[in-house]
């Protein structure tokens, strides 16, 4: 079976799974951001987005959800799609001594996208979280977000949450990705984030950067006009759950 239906009659099974139970809780978000960045590379060309989704948990601990935003880099690598629809599932288990564990499956879809090398990729996921820290492990089944030969390709992610208290969370975090078969595009990124919690709202600034520079001080990750997509950057957004 080819990788993109295996990945969604998996998530699919699981949210089955989590619709029979009669403990299931469904929830809805909707978000704009000045910037869309993900792992430090802007997805949206240094554009603001939309974004929304749709999440279903548990007691038991079994999830499963989905969640899209409007995209640009798709169009700049000479694509048509404009959207990124994800889909996941999996499952969160509290261990003894406060330790959070969290598997799953992300599946990340750009519809019509006309690209050579499919940009749309799965990935198999594991993360663990203990006070205020986390750590999470991703790892391709698929090429990489359109990468040929880029399968085993890997991101790790080290995050700290602080309660500053009234609604106040600091949020830095520092992560790795792997591009399997192509270091010149591998890369580290970092970022510092803090949100105010209002009424359903959670209004957010981070200060995101990737370091995407080589030789000569250009990026491998440039947009058609010339601009780093993974250069220093303020990004402000506001979210709403209900």
């Amino acid at each position: 079976m080819k990788p993109i239906p295996t990945a969604f009659a998996i998530a699919a099974l699981i949210l089955a799974t989590a619709c029979q139970a009669d403990d299931g809780s469904l929830s809805f978000n909707a978000s704009a951001t000045t910037d869309y960045r993900y792992r430090g590379i802007s997805q949206s060309r240094l554009e603001p987005a939309l974004q929304g989704g749709a999440d279903l948990s548990t007691a038991s601990g079994l999830y499963a959800g989905t969640w899209a935003s409007t995209i640009q880099w798709i169009r700049d690598a000479g694509g048509d799609a404009s959207i990124e629809l994800d889909v996941y599932g999996g499952y969160k288990a509290a261990l003894p001594h406060g330790v959070t564990l969290d598997v799953g499956l992300l599946h990340y879809h750009y519809p019509s996208h006309r690209l050579a090398v499919s940009p749309d990729t799965t990935e198999l996921y594991a993360g663990a979280s203990l006070g205020v820290m986390s750590l999470k492990y991703s790892h391709a089944v698929t090429n990489l977000f359109g990468f040929a030969d880029s399968r085993n390709s890997g991101y790790l992610d080290l995050g700290l949450a602080f309660d500053l208290g009234d609604g106040w969370t600091l949020n830095p975090r520092v992560g790795h990705q792997k591009v399997a078969g192509n270091d010149l595009y591998s890369y580290s990124d970092l970022a510092v984030g803090v949100a105010k919690a209002l009424n359903g709202w959670s209004l957010n600034a981070t200060l995101v950067y990737a370091d995407t520079e080589r030789l000569g001080g250009t990026s491998v990750y440039d947009s058609p006009g010339g601009k780093d997509l993974g250069g220093a950057a303020l990004t402000l957004g506001a979210r709403l759950a209900f």
